[in-house]
């Protein structure tokens, strides 16, 4: 990160924060120009502290960043808006943390990923402000990361005989082929029905400006959860403890 000066300015996202002492905090930023940054944040759990709303998780703000060798320090912060409610639904604030942890995991330091930081804000407005159903914009902000991330599922047609679709395709969790239930096909594949399947191309096709307009039956959306969430995890080989997390909350 050479190009930074001693100070900027720059937008992003709270996706972690942690207690220093008994008044700072130390928070992982996903910003627009430099990706994931980590920043101390002096006194900001003081009560007087104005970088104390902006620096919490959740928060997308405004920082004024001073930078000493390798080490940054929030120097200004304006929240611009919140994606966390006190009180809130426990599912939505599970669902929310995952998201951070997407980010941490497939966003890197120093290098811009606007796209999926837009990909990340709209997931927490539709579920947090739009109150979209859950497990369908869990779906398509993990089918959407595996996509920006190099693991898109090759849905365009069978891999065996290239039939388009039919009641009952196959997809290979191992690598994103489709199949049909005619051709051969490897032990380790979902079941994905029509619904499922025309989802699916939809998050992974579409333009980023119609990815969320669309609507899914509840129960197909939770079918559609549970294979985007399959894929996604092994595809990247990580193991994501607030999804761990999230789980354990919609199965109580």
């Amino acid at each position: 990160m050479s190009e930074l000066q001693t100070r900027f300015t720059t937008e992003g996202l709270v996706i972690k924060e942690m207690q220093v002492g008994e008044s700072d905090r130390l928070v992982t930023l996903f910003t627009k120009e430099y990706g994931i940054l980590k920043a101390f944040a002096a006194g900001a759990k003081t009560i007087k502290s104005k970088k104390g709303a902006a620096t919490a998780l959740l928060t997308y703000s405004s920082f004024t960043i001073q930078r000493k060798k390798d080490t940054y320090r929030i120097y200004e912060a304006t929240p611009i808006t919140s994606f966390f409610t006190l009180g809130g639904d426990i599912e939505v604030v599970a669902l929310s943390t995952y998201f951070c942890e997407l980010a941490q995991n497939f966003a890197e330091s120093g290098v811009p990923n606007n796209e999926l930081l837009r990909l990340i804000l709209n997931s927490l407005h539709f579920l947090n402000k739009e109150k979209r159903y859950p497990p369908l914009i869990k779906a398509i902000t993990e089918l959407r990361t595996a996509v920006l991330s190099g693991y898109s599922p090759n849905l365009v047609a069978c891999d065996g005989c290239g039939k388009f679709e039919d009641d009952i395709m196959f997809l290979s969790l191992s690598d994103g082929r489709l199949f049909c239930n005619e051709c051969e096909r490897p032990q380790e594949t979902v079941f994905v029905d029509r619904t499922c399947l025309s989802a699916m191309r939809h998050i992974t096709f579409s333009q980023f400006e119609k990815l969320y307009a669309f609507e899914i039956p509840n129960d197909s959306a939770q079918k559609l959860s549970k294979i985007t969430e399959k894929y996604l995890t092994l595809q990247s080989d990580c193991r994501f403890r607030s999804l761990e997390f999230y789980n354990s909350v919609i199965n109580l």
